[in-house]
This record gives C-alpha cells, structure tokens and sequence, in this order.
C-alpha cells in the first residue's frame, strides 16, 4: 500500500475511533424523544431553533424534537403548562410571570438579547397616530394576546400614561395573516418580528414607532439589554432528564457560535424555503438586520434579570406585588457547561 493512502485511512480510522469513544463517553439521555413548543417558527425572534433543527445540531447531540408551532409565545407556554410541550423556546419574561404564579419554569438558554420587536403605524393612518399616545382606541396587531409583541406595546403605553384597555389587541400571527391585517385596513399598527416588519417596511405599509431589533433600539426602549428568546422547561423535568436539557442547550450553544460566524445568506439557506415568505432577498435583508439580536453566550445576565422585572411590572399589577426569587428564573448551569465543552 502506498504511503500516503496508508496515512489517511490510518487518520480516518482514528476519526471514527475518536467519535466512537465520545459517543460512548456521552452520558445517556433521559428522553430522547422532544416535543418543543414555539408560537411563530417562521419568525428571525426564533431564528436559532430553525438552525439548530435544519443544521442537525439536535440530532447530533442525540436527539429526536418534534416541533409544534403555534400562533403565538402564551400558546406554546399554555402548551408547556398543560403537559403537550416537554420544553419551549419562548420569551425569557414568560418565567418570571410563571414564577409570580407559583409555577417553577426556568429559562436554561438564552437565545436573543434583542427582542427584535418592531412597533409600526398603517401608512396611512400614521397621520393621525404620531406616537405612543395616539394608539388610545386603536386595534393592535400582535402575533398573539398576551405573547412578548403585546408586553412590550403595553409597557410601551404605560410609560405613555395609557393603560392596557385603552386599545384592542388582536392576534394575527408571525406569518402571511400579519401581513394581511395591515394590508387589508383590519388593523392600525403592529406589533411583531421579522421577516413580517421587514416585509411591510419595504411595501411602504407601515411608519415605524419603535424598534428593538438593534441594541441602540433595545437601550432607547427598555434601558439597555433585554433577554428574548430563550429555552424554558419546568423544573421538575429539569431535575429527571438532566442530561438530555444538557444536550438541548449543547445544540443551541453550537447554533449561537455557528450563527455569530454565519453571513446573512449563509443563515437564509439553512431555513426552511417557506420561511423566506416568497421574498428570498427580503428575507436576507431581514437577517441582516436582526443579526444583532442573537445571544452570544446563551446567559441571562443579573443585571437582565432585573430588567425584565421592572418592565413587567411596569404594565402588570400582579407583578407589582408578587414575592419570588429572580435567580429561580434562570438556572446558568448549562449554559455554562455548554460553553466549556462545545466545539
């Protein structure tokens, strides 16, 4: 055999003996078998969960997720709640809500520090509508009632003096339905993330009021930075699959790492076709202008725990009062581990 022909399937061997070993030396999963609750899968707020599943990421550390799309983030938690989610990305705000309520569910992954949200006025109507204030007795568009696209309209107008009766929210979605609403006149202004924003921006649809997908956006909004996006799971599956929430966050701490390096249509080519919403260009257009959002480290912060508290109880009473511990809301473990033994 010739030299070099012998070197390399000498170096081959030793790459598949190498990946055997460290297969053998993972620890064994809990549950294999994932049912992971989203509200809006299509959406950039979510972009990390399309790449981990598109890249292989969950598969490669073992796992088989299902992924069940609803309308919106208070779907999915209901879904976590109920028992037909086994974990949920979804907004970080959701398990200081739960927490307040006497539910343990913890954020174990950060995967936005931007929400990404973007606040617009119907063209127009934006004559009449010229700032927080006039939104008195308008319909809202928000990917569902009660989802972080309507916490933030609601802080937003408690900040402005209104309270959250003095408009109507109207769910409809993160996908071509949002598009429709404000395109039809059924709706004055829209609360939601990309590609949707992107879209009705380069059709001229909207005037934007606010904008949290670029860090200065998130500062003149909330003050500095914001969790979005995160993976949280009941406790007390926590506490029976350690192993396999390790690695669920081992797969989006790859996704993070991966997208901090990935260029715009890298990132457009490794979704789903149906998520470009007929507009590939558009749609790379968006990411570019999300690329921000992403976490880099998949930890919330103190310092954004505590923030995320006072902009609850900024338009929520029941927050106002309500007697939990704020490090309860995010357990650092795996990111922790994740970041020590991801490659």
């Amino acid at each position: 055999m010739m030299p070099k022909l012998r070197t390399m399937l000498a170096a081959v061997a030793g790459i598949a003996i190498a990946a055997t070993i460290a297969h053998a030396q993972a620890p064994a999963l809990e549950k294999k078998d994932i049912k992971l609750g989203v509200g809006g899968a299509p959406s950039l707020y979510y972009l990390p969960l399309a790449l981990a599943d598109k890249l292989g990421f969950f598969k490669e550390q073992g796992l088989n997720v299902e992924i069940n799309d609803f309308k919106g983030g208070s779907q999915a938690l209901q879904a976590l709640v109920g028992g037909s989610a086994d974990v949920v990305t979804g907004a970080y705000e959701h398990t200081l809500r739960m927490q307040a309520k006497g539910q343990d569910i913890r954020a174990v992954m950060e995967l936005g520090r931007n929400p990404g949200i973007v606040l617009g006025i119907k063209a127009d109507r934006a004559d009449k509508i010229k700032s927080v204030k006039d939104l008195k007795g308008a319909k809202i568009g928000v990917s569902a009632p009660g989802s972080s696209t309507n916490m933030m309209v609601w802080y937003l107008m408690a900040k402005d003096g209104l309270t959250k009766d003095d408009a109507a929210f109207i769910g409809v979605g993160t996908g071509a339905a949002a598009v429709a609403a404000i395109k039809k006149g059924e709706i004055d202004a829209i609360s939601n993330i990309d590609p949707v924003t992107a879209k009705l921006e380069a059709d001229k649809d909207i005037i934007v009021l606010a904008e949290t997908r670029s860090v200065a956006g998130t500062q003149a909004v909330f003050g500095g930075p914001m969790a979005a996006a995160s993976l949280y799971i009941k406790q007390d599956f926590i506490e029976k699959n350690p192993n396999t929430v390790q690695a669920l966050a081992n797969a989006f701490y790859k996704t993070l790492k991966w997208l901090e390096k990935a260029t715009p249509e890298q990132i457009a080519e490794n979704v789903p076709a149906e998520y470009h919403l007929g507009d590939k260009a558009l749609y790379v257009a968006a990411v570019k202008a999300c690329l921000e959002c992403y976490s880099r480290t998949g930890v919330i912060t103190e310092d954004v725990q505590k923030r995320t508290l006072a902009f609850l109880q900024q338009f929520d009473d029941e927050m106002k009062s309500a007697k939990f511990e704020l490090s309860r809301t995010f357990d650092g473990r795996f990111a922790a581990k994740a970041a020590a033994t991801v490659k």
